[in-house]
C-alpha cells in the first residue's frame, strides 16, 4: 500500500492484463489482499483509452444497508479480471469469482501478484480459468541473498 508499491503494480498489472488480451470492464476481488491491486490497476488504467474500474469483494455479504457481497462500481454484465495478492489454493479467487457471476458479471481471467506453486494456479486452470501472476515464489527466492533465508 505504498506509494512506491502502488506506482509500480499498477502500471505492471495493467500492462500484463493487455498484454494477455483481456479486456475487463472492471477488476477486483477478495477483500482486503486484492483490493491495493485493483485500485492501483484502475488508477494506471486512467490515462489509456480503456480505463477500468475497481470494486471488492466482501468475505461475507453487509449485514445491513444493501447487504451486498460486491461493493463499488461492478455493474452485471462486467468483464472481468480476478484479482488475488498471492495465489495459494486458489481458494480466494474462487470466492471471487462465484460472487462475481452470482452478480452478474464474466470472468475474463485471474492476475495474482505471486504465485506461490503449491497448486492454485494449476486448480483454477482445471476449472476453465485462464491465471496470469506478475512473478512467482521461486523468482522471489532465488533473488534473496544467501544467508538472508532464514
Amino acid at each position: 500500500m505504498s506509494p512506491d508499491g502502488l506506482a509500480l503494480i499498477g502500471p505492471l498489472g495493467l500492462e500484463a492484463i493487455f498484454d494477455a488480451g483481456w479486456r475487463p470492464d472492471a477488476v477486483g476481488g477478495l477483500t482486503l489482499g486484492a483490493d491495493p491491486i485493483a485500485c492501483a490497476i484502475a488508477y494506471a488504467s486512467a490515462v489509456t483509452s480503456a480505463p477500468v474500474r475497481a470494486f471488492t469483494v466482501r468475505k461475507e455479504p453487509k449485514a445491513h444497508g444493501t447487504g451486498r457481497l460486491i461493493e463499488g462500481p461492478f455493474q452485471p454484465g462486467d468483464a472481468v479480471v480476478v484479482i488475488e495478492d498471492t495465489i495459494t489454493t486458489g481458494g480466494s479467487a474462487r470466492r471471487a469469482i462465484d460472487a462475481v457471476r452470482t452478480s452478474g458479471g464474466s470472468i475474463v481471467g485471474v492476475l495474482a501478484l505471486v504465485d506461490r506453486e503449491e497448486g492454485g494456479r494449476q486448480a483454477l486452470e482445471a476449472e476453465g480459468h485462464s491465471v496470469i501472476s506478475l512473478a512467482r515464489a521461486s523468482e522471489i527466492v532465488a533473488r534473496i541473498p544467501a544467508g538472508d533465508v532464514g
